[in-house]
């Protein structure tokens, strides 16, 4: 045990620095190619262009020249608040705007996002910090697709070994077409078929998945109704994603498993007359078992960074849609935060799965 704690602590200081270098890269890059200075410009002369109307109808008698002062005044602020300059009126150089975002970054500090695009997904009015808006709709792409990858788990992990112990069967046959069928059909695609047919013509289904929000945001209200309303609402996309993801599923499960089927120690195994319950649990089981978790725990991670356009589809507040509006209105700050939300979520599936290695393959520690 203590070889396996020093293991684990090794993979996590190294996968904590990996982390930090992304984080570092990502903020060197809005900053160093003058993206995010760009942004940043275009923000401050639109807010203060709306402070300078407000300022002209609040005061109708004020000169031009009150009016030029206001503006400068204004100009200053939102560009102290976005830090292109300092409190004396300086410019801030890059390098120093990259340092903040990253040390900001790393406390979870995202700052603030300005656009109601954004702030919307949420129901609130900008502006909004941006961890604040992450954390409304992560649970919404949990929803959706997470529980869509945990349903397509459940279906794939029992099933396809029991195909691939029986290649060339009517089932395996029939599984490999499904795949080759559902891997051409884009996803989005499939979801505007769906949603045409058993929203818009059926009426099984809702077609305005906004309304989603008044039921979360109202959950604690009437538990029992808003569960229900939500379940209704995240059927079919769950059903989507479903449809689309089993086919991968099933077929990569396979592929793994027929591979180690066809290892000469499972035909050694099965020429010595071995029960087939032992072959499955002592040959195949425990060799498979390291690729499949790897397979499981890094797709549920992935979704959910949400996906854009089949959100785009059913208009779901999730993460998918948070990162088009993101990148759309190139708002730095929400960009960085989805960004680190998503990084960091992957370096904890990562270390979760090397202490799971250690579990299910001993011999990880010693390497």
């Amino acid at each position: 045990m203590p070889g396996t704690g020093r293991v684990i602590l090794r993979r996590a200081i190294l996968l904590t620095l990996a982390f930090i270098l992304i984080v570092i890269l990502t903020a060197g890059i809005l900053e160093g190619t003058g993206f995010a200075q760009k942004i940043y410009e275009a923000l401050v002369t639109q807010n203060v262009q709306s402070d300078v109307q407000i300022y002209a109808r609040t005061h109708p008698g004020a000169s031009p020249s009150d009016i030029q002062n206001f503006k400068n005044q204004m100009t200053k602020y939102w560009m102290e608040y976005y830090g292109l300059i300092d409190a004396n009126g300086n410019p801030v150089p890059p390098y120093i705007r990259m340092w903040k975002l990253v040390f900001n970054s790393l406390k979870f500090d995202f700052g603030y996002t300005n656009q109601e695009g954004i702030t919307g997904l949420i129901g609130r009015l900008p502006p909004q910090p941006v961890i604040t808006v992450i954390a409304g709709v992560l649970p919404r792409t949990i929803l959706m697709a997470t529980v869509a990858e945990l349903v397509c788990a459940l279906i794939a992990l029992p099933l396809a070994p029991r195909i691939a112990y029986k290649h060339g069967s009517l089932w395996d046959r029939l599984i490999v077409s499904y795949a080759a069928l559902f891997n051409a059909v884009p996803v989005w695609w499939l979801a505007m078929i769906l949603l045409s047919v058993f929203g818009y013509t059926l009426r099984i289904f809702p077609t305005n998945y906004r309304a989603l929000m008044t039921y979360i945001n109202t959950f604690w209200s009437n538990p029992l109704v808003n569960t229900l309303y939500i379940s209704w609402y995240a059927t079919l996309p769950v059903i989507t994603l479903v449809i689309a993801f089993l086919s991968t599923w099933l077929y990569s499960i396979r592929a793994m498993v027929l591979r180690i089927v066809r290892e000469d120690y499972v035909m050694v195994a099965k020429a010595k007359g071995l029960p087939e319950k032992d072959i499955a649990r002592r040959y195949i089981v425990r060799v498979m078992a390291p690729p499949i978790v790897t397979y499981v725990i890094l797709a549920l991670a992935g979704s959910l960074g949400g996906l854009i356009i089949t959100e785009s589809v059913f208009d779901w507040p999730g993460m998918g849609t948070l990162t088009y509006y993101a990148i759309t209105t190139g708002d730095v700050n929400t960009v960085m935060g989805v960004f680190f939300i998503l990084v960091l979520v992957y370096i904890l599936a990562r270390l979760l799965l090397e202490v799971l290695y250690i579990i299910l393959d001993p011999r990880v520690r010693y390497r």
